[in-house]
C-alpha cells in the first residue's frame, strides 16, 4: 500500500516537474501577445501619429469643412476608428509619400495609413496589417488620344508613362508596360500634369485615383490594361516586430468590414472631393498658410544662416590652422550636397540620437545650416574688401583685434555685402520647397495639396508662381531700397 502510494507521489510530481517549465516558457508568449514596445509608446503618449501623404484622393486629401481647413479621406476616417478603439486622440503627420517609410523607421511616427500596399520588399522593413482594400491598375490618358492608347498594354509600347516613385505603380509601368519610358515623381497631380501638357502619355493610377480624375475632367480617359493586374492589397504599415499592434488594428479593420462602415467612409470622402464650393472659398486659406510657412522659413533660415556664416567666416580669416580647416571643410561639404539630401539627414539624423525635431525645425535648421556654407563666402569677400590700412590705424589707435573687427571692419563690409545677402535671401525664399518633402508646409507643399484635392494640376501652380515673385520683388525692391540709403549716408 506505501509503495503504491509513493508511486502515485512521485507520478504526480513527474508531471508537475514537465508542466512548471511549460507553463513558464508559454507565459511570456502570452504576455509578449498583450502588449508590444511600439504599442506601449502609443498608449504611454496617449497619442496615435498616423503618416499619410495627402494628395491622393479619394483616400486623403485636404477639404474644408465648417470653414475650417481638414484632411480627410477614408483614410483617414480609418485611422479615427482605430484610435477610438485604441483609447488614444489621433495626429495626423502630413508628408511626401516616399518619406513615410523612412519616417516609420525613425520613430517619427507610429504607423502608415497611405494607400500604401503590401509589398515583398516593405514586408522587410515594416510589418503590415491585413488588407482592407485591393485595387487594380489603371492608366489614365487623355480622351483624344484614346484610339491611340487601348486597353492593350503593347499600345504603350515606346511611350513616355508616368508613376508614383516608390509605388507599385512605378513597379506595375517599369514591369508590365514593354519598351515605356518610365517618368518618376513623387506627387500624382504633378504626373497628371504631364499627361495634360503632352509629357507623357499616360499615367498609372490606382483605379479610385484614376476614376476620380476621369470623374471630374471629362478631358481625361480612364483605360483598364489588359493582361490586367491587381495594384496589391492595400494595408496599414507598422514597425516591425508589433504583434500586439497589429492585433488591434486587425480587429479594427475587421469589425470596419464586417459593419460596412468602410463604404460610409468611402462615400463621406466623394461627398467631400466633389463639394461645390468655389475653388477660392476651398483652397485660399492653403495658399495663405503655405506663404506664412515660406517666409516663416526663410526668415529663420537667414537669420541662422548670417549668425553661423558670419562665425565660420571669422575662422576662416583666423591664422589658426584647426580654425580654418574647420570652416573650409563645412564650407566645401555643404554646398558640394544638394539641401534635399541635408533635410532628410536633419530631420531623420536628429531622431536616431534622441531629438525629435518638427518637419518645419528640421526643414528650417537644415536651410540654415546650408545658407551658413553661402553667407561664409559672402561675409570672408566683404570682410577682404575693407582695405587693409583701415585694420591698420584702428590698431594704432589701440583697439584690439576683436573691436577692430566689431567696430571698424564689418560695418564697412556690410555695405559691401548687402547685395549678396538679399539675392541670398531671395534665394531661400525659393528654395523652401525642396523641404516639402519632409512635410513642411510651405508654399509649395500646400500648392501639391491643392492639386490633388481640386483635380487641377495647372491652376494652383500658376497661383503659386504669382505668390513667389509677389514676394520676391517686395524684397529685392526694399533691399535696393535700403542700399541707396546707406549709399547715401557713406557719402
Amino acid at each position: 500500500m506505501g509503495n503504491k502510494l509513493f508511486k502515485k507521489i512521485g507520478v504526480i510530481l513527474a508531471t508537475l516537474g514537465l508542466l512548471i517549465p511549460l507553463l513558464m516558457a508559454t507565459a511570456p508568449v502570452a504576455s509578449a501577445q498583450e502588449t508590444d514596445p511600439a504599442l506601449e509608446k502609443i498608449q504611454k503618449k496617449g497619442t496615435l501619429v498616423v503618416g499619410l501623404s495627402a494628395d491622393y484622393a479619394p483616400f486623403e486629401f485636404h477639404s474644408t469643412v465648417n470653414g475650417q481647413d481638414k484632411i480627410v479621406g477614408f483614410d483617414v476616417s480609418m485611422a479615427q476608428q482605430i484610435a477610438k478603439d485604441l483609447g488614444v486622440k489621433l495626429v495626423i503627420k502630413e508628408m511626401g509619400f516616399d518619406g513615410l517609410i523612412g519616417a516609420l523607421q525613425t520613430g517619427k511616427i507610429d504607423i502608415i495609413i497611405s494607400g500604401i500596399v503590401d509589398t515583398p520588399e516593405r514586408q522587410k522593413v515594416v510589418d503590415f496589417s491585413k488588407p482592407y482594400l485591393s485595387s487594380k491598375q489603371t492608366v489614365l490618358i487623355m480622351k483624344k488620344n484614346e484610339k491611340k492608347f487601348t486597353n492593350n498594354i503593347n499600345s504603350f509600347d515606346g511611350q513616355k508613362i508616368g508613376a508614383q516613385r516608390q509605388t507599385t505603380q512605378e513597379t506595375f509601368a517599369k514591369n508590365d508596360i514593354p519598351n515605356s519610358k518610365v517618368v518618376s515623381l513623387q506627387k500624382v497631380p504633378d504626373l497628371v500634369s504631364q499627361l495634360s501638357a503632352g509629357k507623357v502619355n499616360g499615367v498609372v493610377l490606382a483605379s479610385p485615383i484614376g476614376e476620380a480624375y476621369a470623374q471630374q475632367n471629362k478631358a481625361f480617359k480612364l483605360i483598364y490594361p489588359k493582361p490586367s493586374s491587381s495594384e496589391g492589397s492595400m494595408a496599414v504599415a507598422m514597425p516591425k516586430n508589433s504583434p500586439a499592434l497589429q492585433a488591434k488594428i486587425n480587429a479594427t479593420i475587421d469589425d470596419i468590414k464586417n459593419t460596412d462602415k468602410f463604404e460610409k467612409f468611402q462615400k463621406e470622402a466623394n461627398k467631400l472631393m466633389f463639394a461645390n464650393d468655389s475653388f477660392w472659398a476651398k483652397y485660399g486659406n492653403l495658399f495663405i498658410k503655405g506663404t506664412l510657412y515660406t517666409l516663416a522659413l526663410a526668415a529663420i533660415a537667414v537669420i541662422v544662416g548670417v549668425g553661423l556664416g558670419t562665425v565660420l567666416a571669422l575662422m576662416k580669416l583666423s591664422r589658426a590652422f584647426i580654425l580654418k580647416a574647420i570652416a573650409d571643410i563645412y564650407v566645401e561639404y555643404v554646398r558640394g550636397t544638394p539641401l534635399l539630401v541635408q533635410a532628410f539627414m536633419v530631420f531623420f539624423g536628429t531622431q536616431v540620437i534622441g531629438l525629435n525635431l518638427s518637419a518645419f525645425a528640421a526643414g528650417a535648421l537644415a536651410m540654415g545650416l546650408n545658407s551658413a556654407a553661402y553667407v561664409t563666402e559672402i561675409i570672408r569677400s566683404g570682410i577682404n574688401s575693407v582695405s587693409a590700412g583701415q585694420m591698420e590705424a584702428a590698431r594704432s589707435l589701440g583697439l584690439s583685434n576683436g573691436k577692430t573687427m566689431r567696430y571698424v571692419i564689418l560695418p564697412q563690409a556690410v555695405k559691401n555685402i548687402l547685395p549678396a545677402l538679399g539675392n541670398e535671401f531671395v534665394t531661400v525664399i525659393k528654395e523652401g520647397s525642396v523641404v516639402s518633402v519632409i512635410g513642411v508646409g510651405e508654399l509649395m507643399f500646400q500648392t501639391g495639396v491643392i492639386q490633388g484635392a481640386s483635380f487641377k494640376p495647372f491652376f494652383p501652380l500658376l497661383i503659386t508662381s504669382v505668390i513667389y515673385f509677389v514676394l520676391t520683388f517686395s524684397i529685392s525692391r526694399a533691399l535696393g531700397f535700403a542700399e541707396k540709403r546707406m549709399a547715401r549716408s557713406s557719402r
